[in-house]
């Protein structure tokens, strides 16, 4: 029975940050708002340039460490006591 539960607890955790997450992204600050609609075309372009540069390298940084974490799984210290173990830490 508590095979069962883990995964199904999982997909319904999930579910609920998922349904629970769009109110919080609709949020927008209404000086923002305002400065962006009363600007130009060239404040717009600027702005959406900012938020591709704010964005773009914490993504580039969390994809590269995930590919280093990916490459050394295999790297752990087994424990004390395995028969495998030649390093001395």
């Amino acid at each position: 029975m508590r095979k069962v539960i883990g995964p199904i607890g999982v997909v319904i955790v999930a579910l609920i940050i998922l349904v629970t997450a769009a109110p919080a992204c609709a949020q927008s600050c209404a000086l923002c708002y305002t400065q962006a609609a009363s600007s130009g075309s060239r404040m717009i372009q600027a702005l959406k340039s900012g938020i591709l540069i704010l964005i773009v390298p914490p993504t580039l940084g969390s994809i590269g460490m995930i590919f280093v974490v990916y490459r050394k799984r295999n790297q752990v210290r087994r424990g004390d006591n395995a028969p495998d173990s030649d390093r001395d830490w």
